[in-house]
């Protein structure tokens, strides 16, 4: 597990999974909506559909176990099914009485996952996918993520004694599988997600993930990574679109946001943990990165937080 920076990452940037909903159709059908989540996975459980959006030419063929990730986008469109007569209009909904009764053999299963992310995870994410993306289930990667949505369909077909924790928990699962299997099927955009998984610049990425307050040179990094000091630059830039100090300053303000969310450090002590010679530097450094103070990130994260937590229990 030692360098496993994605999850670090994950917990950094507080992302989740949320199964939102699913149908089950018989015979043609098409179902259309808005799609309101900057980032959201459709899920081809069974059967086969063609899923359209915007920002495409032509539409997607998705195949049993296969996963279209939309980006940023505004709209889909998906249509399936055979049979003679019109196309019967499917309304999505956030539930899943839909599901209840599904026939694996004959009925066409749909479901949607919607990935909550807080907003440096957004920043992260959203710069490091495509606009639109599809995960084939027929890749041999792809063997786990075709096992999750099985179980996910019968969690939520068999309404068990604690189906709803297990859905939570299989939601996390399949965006960790979905991310998984595009990363071995597809050319990344450059990006940190493209960069967590370049083998040749992972010794140096170790190091600052290690040590984020140690001063860094392009020298040092270069040689853990064993290459000139100019191709280390030129590739990092590359791979995740940022020069490597760059990288490194930004991910001193994810850490520093996980601090100010979840810990009462003082704000002179976090800047003297993560390197800085002042409280002052920090907080420059901060503002100029996340856009307000350390202290006002902190009061508002945390009314936000709590005012979640009441709506949660009404």
């Amino acid at each position: 597990m030692a360098g496993d920076q994605l999850s670090e990452v994950f917990d950094l940037v507080e992302i989740r999974g949320l199964v939102s909903g699913g149908f089950a159709a018989r015979g043609p059908w098409v179902a259309r909506a808005p799609v309101e989540d900057p980032l959201k996975f459709i899920a081809m459980v069974h059967g086969r559909a063609r899923l359209t959006t915007d920002g495409i030419d032509g539409p997607i063929e998705l195949e049993p176990g296969d996963v279209a990730i939309l980006n940023n986008r505004s709209r889909l469109e998906q249509e399936g099914g055979t049979g003679d007569g019109p196309r019967r209009e499917i309304v999505p909904e956030e539930t899943f009485t839909r599901l209840a009764g599904a026939d694996r053999g004959t009925d066409d299963v749909v479901i949607g996952i919607a990935v909550d992310l807080n907003p440096a995870g957004r920043a992260l994410l959203l710069q490091a996918l495509p606009p639109v993306g599809h995960v084939r289930a027929s890749a041999a990667t792809a063997t786990n993520l075709r096992d999750g949505l099985d179980r996910l369909f019968d969690e939520v077909t068999a309404d068990r004694i604690g189906s709803r924790f297990a859905v939570r928990q299989y939601g996390q699962l399949l965006l960790l599988e979905v991310l998984r299997a595009y990363i071995d099927q597809s050319e990344l955009p450059p990006g940190w997600l493209r960069l967590l998984t370049d083998e040749r610049l992972r010794p140096a990425l170790d190091l600052m993930h290690a040590a984020p307050e140690r001063p860094w040179s392009l020298p040092e990094l270069a040689r853990a990574a064993t290459m000139s000091r100019t191709s280390f630059a030129e590739r990092f830039r590359t791979v995740s679109g940022q020069p490597p100090l760059t990288y490194l300053n930004r991910w001193r303000m994810l850490l520093a946001q996980r601090a100010l969310r979840d810990r009462d450090v003082r704000i002179a002590s976090l800047a003297s943990d993560l390197g800085y010679a002042s409280e002052s530097a920090f907080s420059t450094a901060f503002k100029r990165e996340v856009g307000e103070s350390p202290l006002r990130y902190r009061h508002r994260v945390r009314d936000e937080s709590t005012a979640r937590t009441r709506l949660a229990q009404v």
